[in-house]
């Protein structure tokens, strides 16, 4: 991914943050037959250095029968918002502004393993349904339904396992533009009705 340094987010929580709200990602691998990617939920454990993703895919996607050239790639998205230079007080000075998007990324690379083992898909199962059921009033859980009927939804699916071993954090939220942009580009995504422009508003550097 490319980083200049001024959008460069290196701090580990602040990367794991960006993964875990991310919700859901994009696992990508290079094959024989080209590129494959996926959009699904990922967990991230805190195994090894830099943790470890888990999730799984439909056992009818031919992604985990291709063998893999090199590491996976799986990406993860935060907020992101369209910056129209009409915000930028650079724009009443000389004119010499263009649009822009501000956004939260994180790319984590690693080798993939897919696993078929049953105890090891519930799991993984379980993890992830826990993750995105905890918040609500009565969360629903695997135990909720037939064991028998669980048996065979994980007959459908193969479970993946991602040690990362690289990752690239990025935050483009204006850091390169004058303070009076970067306050221009902060109120007018603030007046957004959009709900992610407000809350890239509230992430624009203030103090520099």
């Amino acid at each position: 991914m490319y980083t200049p340094p001024a959008f460069q987010e290196d701090e580990p929580g602040a990367i794991r943050q960006i993964i875990r709200e991310a919700r859901l990602s994009t696992l990508i691998t290079a094959t024989s037959e080209g590129l494959v990617a996926t959009p699904l939920p990922l967990l991230l454990a805190d195994e090894g250095e830099q943790g470890v993703l888990y999730g799984h895919v439909a056992r009818a996607n031919p992604q985990w029968r291709l063998q893999p050239i090199g590491d996976a790639l799986a990406t993860f998205y935060g907020p992101d918002a369209y910056v129209t230079p009409s915000w930028y007080e650079s724009k009443r000075e000389h004119g010499k502004v263009v649009p822009t998007w501000n956004y939260v990324a994180v790319h984590a690379y690693g080798p993939i393993e897919f696993f078929e083992d049953e105890d090891r898909l519930y799991d993984v199962v379980t993890r992830l349904t826990n993750l995105h059921e905890g918040a609500r009033a009565e969360p629903w859980a695997v135990t909720d339904a037939p064991a028998e009927f669980i048996k065979s939804q994980l007959r459908g699916i193969v479970g993946l396992r991602l040690p990362i071993a690289r990752v690239e954090g990025k935050r483009k939220l204006s850091q390169n533009r004058p303070a009076a942009d970067r306050a221009g580009v902060a109120v007018g995504l603030g007046q957004s009705e959009r709900v992610g422009d407000k809350i890239v508003s509230a992430l624009i550097p203030r103090d520099r």
